[in-house]
């Protein structure tokens, strides 16, 4: 009894501390738990027509960020990173490595990055508290501050502060899409599994092939917030065809951009939209626009409207 006396307190207690922090407060605290905390996420990625569960490890070696993501359902899947180059490995073609700060597919990457960015789309706001992975988490809602985007919401573990799940929500209020964590393991060292890695030689950075014309691609018109990340051209598998490719982001949504010479039978304005992801075409002169993202899709339309070469 009085050890449970003694843990009802200590929540108490957390709780109280964390009565003050704002909405912005929270992120930052989280941000700085996802750079720095070691822990172990069991998570499952839930939309409309499917589910895939992860397992996803996190540490600090020599204080070098190290992580590991592997994918349970399915052939084999896994990710490592070491530092800032990403090392995907997969059943059926040799692993390789490219330069980034975060393993895609997981957390936006703004959730562990600068939310300068974040702040020019979104509104953040507190909201309620709920029990998730048998841990009290704090929800704070990103609310876009315009129609070309939709709006988020995650939960931070009121104790380490790092997330416990993270929501996608339509205009019409409809889950788009769930990251939820079942088990947080907080470790005190890195796991055995990291420390190995960060051992490891793994394959060298991929070199990016850039055309000089890839370069003069601009667009007149982006939401506030959205930014180049990526300029790149290499030819798609099976046709071989040469198609320019442009990655946009505002920290919490990414967009696709692939620019090709036009067919002599254009394809639909509208491909596809489900789970909140939608694909457009536009013509532009004689260069035939994609656009794919998790957004609306007249805003994807805008984007590649607006697309021109400088």
């Amino acid at each position: 009894m009085r050890v449970f006396l003694l843990a009802l307190l200590a929540i108490s207690f957390s709780s109280f501390a964390n009565e003050e922090l704002s909405a912005k407060a929270w992120l930052e605290n989280m941000s700085h738990a996802l750079k720095h905390q070691q822990f172990k996420s069991s998570v499952i990625q839930l939309q409309t027509d499917h589910i895939r569960p992860f397992i996803y490890l996190h540490g600090k070696v020599d204080e070098q960020e190290v992580a590991f993501l592997e994918y349970l359902n399915g052939p084999p899947k896994n990710a490592v990173r070491v530092g800032d180059t990403v090392t995907f490995i997969e059943h059926d073609q040799p692993a390789y490595s490219v330069l980034s700060p975060r393993i895609q597919g997981i957390w936006p990457a703004s959730l562990a990055g600068d939310l300068a960015q974040l702040e020019l789309g979104y509104q953040f706001v507190i909201g309620g508290r709920s029990r998730i992975a048998g841990r009290p988490g704090q929800m704070i809602r990103l609310i876009a501050k315009d129609e070309y985007r939709y709006d988020a919401q995650v939960w931070v573990d009121m104790s380490t502060y790092l997330p416990l799940r993270f929501d996608v929500i339509s205009r019409e209020k409809q889950l788009l899409e769930q990251i939820m964590v079942v088990e947080l393991i907080e470790m005190d060292e890195p796991a055995s599994i990291l420390v190995e890695a960060s051992k490891q030689e793994w394959p060298p950075v991929m070199n990016l092939v850039e055309r000089k014309e890839a370069q003069n691609w601009h667009f007149t018109w982006l939401p506030q917030g959205f930014e180049m990340v990526v300029k790149d051209n290499h030819r798609l598998i099976g046709s071989h065809e040469p198609v320019e490719y442009i990655a946009l982001s505002d920290g919490l949504t990414n967009v696709s951009v692939y620019v090709a010479k036009a067919k002599e039978s254009p394809l639909p304005a509208e491909l596809v939209s489900r789970n909140g992801l939608s694909i457009v075409t536009e013509t532009v002169g004689n260069a035939e626009v994609v656009a794919v993202g998790k957004m609306p899709a007249d805003t994807l339309q805008r984007i590649a409207q607006s697309l021109v070469i400088k």
